[in-house]
C-alpha cells in the first residue's frame, strides 16, 4: 500500500511543469514549491510532467533538477523521478561502482525483490549503463554471496501463493543436513534453494524449520554462513515472511545512533513509497513505539525532511 498522497482534483501535467519552471527562475530555486508538486505525483503524473517539460524547454526536467537543488534533498528528488525499474537500476550501478562501492545496498535492492522486478530492472541496467548486471556483480562481488547474487538474478521464480508441502518438508530437511547436521557448510544447497523458491514457500520452509528442529531458520542461518553471503540469506528469508518489518528494520538503521545514514534512508523512502509504506510504518510503531514520520521529523531538516514526510504521509 502507497503513502502518497496526490490531489484529488490533480493539475495537468503541461501546468505543473509550467510551475516547476517557475521555481526555477530568479535568483535562488523555490525548492518549497517543487517539493509541494514533485513529492504529491505519482509514478504515471512524474513521468508525464518529464515528458512536457522536455516539449516546453528542450531540456531534461532531471537536468534542471540536477542544477536547482542540492545536498540530499537533490539525491532523493532524483531518485524519486526514476520509474521502479530506472531507480532500481540506479541505485545498483552506483552501489557497484568504484568510488561508492555498497555490496550491501546491492544486495538490499537484489534479494528484496521479486523475480519480475529483477528481470526488468535488468534490463534497465543494460539500457541505461550499458552494461550487464551480470558483468557488475561478477567484478565487484566474491565467493558464495557472488553465486547467490548470480543465481537468484538469472532465475524465474514462481510468485504464486500455493505452496506443496511435500517440497517445504523436503527443503527443511535438506538445509538442515547442509548446514546445522553436517561438519561445515554445503553452501550450494543454501544457494539452490534460496534461489529457486517462492517467497510463500520460503515462508512456509521457515515455519517447518522451526518445528522440526525447534529454533529459527534465521537462527541457522546466522550460526552457519557469515557476512555478505549471510547477509542476502536472510534479506531473501525475512522478505519472505515480511518485507514491511525488513524495510522498517532497515529504516530504524538508518537512524539509529550519532548521524543518519541518508543514503540508506532515501534509498528505502523513495524506493517503498508506491508499494508497501503503509505497511512498513504500521511495523515501524509496532517494534519501534514511535511513529516512522516522527522518526525522519527528528533526523532530517529543511526541505529534505519535507520531501520525506511528504512521500511517508506524515503531516508536520
Amino acid at each position: 500500500m502507497s503513502s502518497l498522497s496526490i490531489p484529488p482534483v490533480p493539475t495537468s501535467p503541461q501546468q505543473d511543469a509550467i510551475q516547476l519552471h517557475k521555481a526555477f527562475k530568479g535568483f535562488g530555486c523555490d525548492t518549497a514549491k517543487v517539493v509541494d508538486i514533485i513529492a504529491h505525483r505519482d509514478g504515471t503524473q512524474r513521468a508525464l510532467i518529464q515528458h512536457e517539460y522536455r516539449t516546453m524547454y528542450s531540456t531534461e526536467l532531471t537536468k534542471r533538477l540536477s542544477s536547482e537543488l542540492s545536498g540530499d534533498l537533490k539525491r532523493a528528488v532524483l531518485l524519486w523521478m526514476y520509474d521502479p525499474a530506472g531507480r532500481d537500476a540506479t541505485i545498483v550501478r552506483q552501489a557497484l561502482s568504484e568510488d561508492t562501492l555498497d555490496l550491501k545496498a546491492a544486495t538490499e535492492v537484489i534479494c528484496s525483490r521479486t523475480s519480475t522486478q529483477i528481470q526488468v530492472f535488468k534490463q534497465a541496467y543494460l539500457a541505461i549503463f550499458g552494461a550487464y548486471l551480470e558483468n557488475d556483480l561478477n567484478f565487484h562481488a566474491t565467493g558464495d554471496h557472488l553465486k547467490l547474487l548470480l543465481t537468484y538474478v538469472s532465475i524465474t521464480r514462481y510468485e504464486g501463493p500455493e505452496v506443496d508441502p511435500a517440497m517445504v518438508e523436503k527443503d527443511a530437511k535438506d538445509l538442515y543436513k547442509a548446514g546445522e547436521k553436517k561438519w561445515g557448510t554445503d553452501e550450494k544447497t543454501f544457494i539452490r534453494i534460496f534461489s529457486e523458491r517462492s517467497r510463500p514457500h520460503m515462508a512456509a520452509v521457515s515455519v517447518a524449520y522451526n518445528q522440526m528442529y525447534g529454533h529459527s531458520l534465521k537462527k541457522a542461518v546466522k550460526s552457519e554462513t557469515s557476512g555478505l553471503f549471510e547477509e542476502a540469506l536472510l534479506t531473501i528469508l525475512r522478505c519472505a515472511e515480511n518485507p514491511a518489518k525488513y524495510f522498517a528494520k532497515g529504516l530504524r538503521k538508518a537512524m539509529k545512533g550519532m548521524g543518519t545514514n541518508d543514503t540508506m534512508l532515501i534509498r528505502i523512502v523513495v524506493s517503498r513509497t508506491e508499494i508497501d509504506m503503509q505497511y512498513i510504518k504500521t511495523e515501524y510503531h509496532k517494534k519501534f513505539g514511535k511513529s516512522l514520520g516522527d522518526a525522519i521529523h527528528s533526523e532530517t531538516s529543511g526541505q529534505y525532511r519535507a520531501f520525506l514526510l511528504a512521500l511517508v504521509g506524515h503531516n508536520q
